[in-house]
């Protein structure tokens, strides 16, 4: 993988890039993570693709944000990145608060974006919401920051496959570069907390893969129905899992999204 920044829109962005053929996929990543905790999923991903990550303003590598943000303005901060660096079409990828980037992206760039890929996601503030315990526990970025803490926590947030390895989560938290700054991650709330696609949705026609899992305590199954009726090429993938299964269990969840990619038009 190769490393650089980008400056665009008045952002400094640190890229990952995964050198490979075909048409880039871009992951757009969770709440307050580094690119980093893409790791196990983009090493279960064919090799032979190119993936691009990054991180948002006050995450891993790229510096705070001088002012609050929303999602319109980060995508065109994203598809200015994209330019600077010689990239044209790309199929994008969004986990968790990062499905809320990649649907603005897909609906600001109807033919620069390919193919979608919306995983643990939902409509923003017009959605199915998760217990209120648990999105509390969301609403501060100490998880990123105490490994214990994180372990303690990660089976009642993320259920799936977390809840019989929690350790797993806080060592993947480890592995960032380093975790997202306060104001950051109060900007990524911000930009959360004042958005939705509903109504965009049925003007999305890439087509779309939904990924769900049955046991997400963050983002209820129910939301993932809502989209693939609203969108108008989706199909839905319902897995056991729970929220951050795409990363903590990637060798069932990435050859789906491979098959995808490559045959759109076909169930796996």
């Amino acid at each position: 993988m190769t490393e650089t920044y980008v400056a665009a829109g008045g952002q400094r962005i640190r890229v990952g890039i995964r050198p490979g053929t075909g048409v880039p996929l871009v992951l757009c990543n969770g709440i307050g993570a580094s690119f980093e905790v893409l790791d196990p999923l983009v090493d279960r991903l064919d090799p032979d693709r190119t993936v691009i990550r990054f991180d948002v303003p006050g995450t891993g590598g790229s510096p705070d944000s001088a002012l609050p943000y929303g999602f319109p303005y980060l995508a065109w901060v994203l598809g200015r990145a994209l330019t600077k660096l010689g990239v044209g079409v790309v199929d994008v990828l969004g986990l968790s608060w990062g499905g809320a980037l990649a649907q603005q992206f897909a609906f600001q760039n109807p033919r620069r974006c390919r193919r979608l890929v919306l995983v643990a996601t939902g409509t923003g503030v017009l959605m199915v919401p998760g217990h209120p315990r648990v999105l509390a526990k969301m609403l501060t970025r100490r998880r990123f920051r105490d490994p214990d803490y994180a372990a303690s926590i990660a089976g009642r947030l993320y259920g799936g496959s977390v809840r019989a390895r929690c350790d797993d989560v806080a060592r993947i938290f480890l592995q960032q570069l380093h975790a997202g700054s306060r104001t950051g991650y109060l900007h990524q709330l911000l930009a959360g907390s004042v958005w939705t696609s509903v109504f965009a949705l049925p003007a999305i026609r890439q087509s779309t893969l939904l990924v769900a899992g049955t046991d997400d305590p963050i983002i209820p199954m129910a939301n993932a129905h809502i989209m693939s009726r609203l969108l108008p090429h989706a199909r839905l993938h319902r897995h056991s899992g729970g929220h951050i299964d795409l990363v903590t269990n990637g060798s069932e969840l990435a050859p789906v999204i491979d098959e995808f990619l490559s045959h759109p038009g076909e169930r796996p």
